[in-house]
């Protein structure tokens, strides 16, 4: 988003400020993401793209006693984020994701950094990685239907939004039925499950 890159650079100091500067609805989006994990068991989580763990906490509030991987590209985001008892490591959506299997992958506002390419593979990993039923939740933004509905900044060459409809085919050619629980505007939010192989 614009003022990440060239304002904040994702700072943990200034992260929770721009993202409630630059995307309408973000605690709607926290809470939406998180209620989207309710009703499956998950003893164990992966997260994508922790950053400070505003998204951690909801999740983790919801499953207690439940085990979190997270995954970021930014070893000084990690560090601020407060997650007691986590694994938290540094890597990008494009490494190796950890061994399995995972009850729950989540990631929120993370994967629009991908081409429609690097999306598609992400999502095969991920269900390589769930557990048979397990769920993926993935919030973030899109391309909107209708263009009007563009509000969150987005730079050119590092935020690569696609449309909602291609990831929900994307999601399904790798063996997951996927549906969105909530869509405003250019965010929404995907509950996807892993079918039994």
């Amino acid at each position: 988003m614009v003022g990440a890159v060239g304002q904040f650079h994702f700072t943990p100091e200034h992260y929770l400020e721009l993202m409630h500067d630059e995307v309408p609805g973000y605690e709607e989006l926290q809470e939406e993401t998180a209620r989207a994990t309710e009703g499956a068991p998950a003893a164990t989580i992966l997260e994508l793209g922790v950053g400070t763990g505003e998204t951690s906490s909801r999740v983790l509030a919801r499953h207690p006693g439940a085990a979190l991987t997270g995954l970021d590209a930014s070893a000084e985001m990690l560090a601020a984020a407060r997650l007691p008892g986590a694994d938290l490591r540094v890597a990008r959506l494009e490494d190796p994701l950890p061994d399995g299997p995972f009850d729950l992958v989540v990631s929120c506002l993370a994967v629009h950094h991908l081409d429609g390419a690097g999306k598609r593979d992400l999502f095969g990993r991920v269900a390589a990685v769930l557990a048979a039923g397990g769920r993926f939740v993935l919030a973030d933004v899109i391309v909107p239907e209708d263009p009007a509905d563009a509000v969150t900044p987005c730079t050119p060459g590092y935020d690569l939004p696609d449309r909602l409809d291609d990831q929900l085919r994307w999601l399904g050619e790798v063996g997951f039925e996927a549906e969105p629980t909530w869509v405003r505007g250019d965010l929404a939010v995907v509950r996807a499950t892993r079918r039994s192989r």
